[in-house]
């Protein structure tokens, strides 16, 4: 199973707030964008999204931005990919229709499939995947300048 770009990169957004919990300014869609290349059109529906799930505390206006709702112990990577993926089934059995559909067992099979990939992703949270914090900050660009500019 793959994810979708916009689950990776929800992921990824939520990695890069997390390896910075001690930061007090918030994090603002330029950075993101700068910091992985994204469309700033893109990280501002994901990161709208991320608030409305509660992933994320979003504040709107001059100073605004956004930063983590919960500790990134808190945050279960099964049940944030499920919140993302807008869906968990690996194939299309209707478009086109498949002839098989009404006997095939194939569907089942990639059920169990899909269960058991979320059942690995369930014993894990945010927090579990930036334990090598040094090194995911290390990989960063150099916003020194950049951030300074965006504020």
């Amino acid at each position: 199973m793959q994810l979708t770009r916009y689950t990776d990169f929800g992921i990824r957004i939520l990695m890069y707030l997390a390896v910075q919990p001690e930061r007090e300014n918030l994090f603002r869609i330029a950075e993101v964008t700068s910091v992985f290349d994204l469309s700033s059109n893109h990280v501002a529906k994901i990161v709208h999204q991320l608030g409305r799930l509660g992933y994320l505390q979003t504040i709107r206006g001059k100073s605004g931005g956004f930063k983590l709702a919960k500790t990134a112990r808190e945050l279960n990577l099964g049940q944030l990919v499920r919140d993302l993926e807008h869906s968990l089934a690996p194939i299309d059995c209707e478009s086109p229709y498949c002839r098989f559909t009404p006997v095939c067992k194939l569907r089942g099979v990639l059920a169990q499939a899909v269960a058991a990939y979320l059942a690995v992703l369930d014993q894990y949270t945010l927090a579990d995947i930036v334990t090598n914090k040094d090194d995911l900050l290390a990989s960063l660009p150099d916003l020194s300048i950049s951030v300074l500019q965006l504020d």
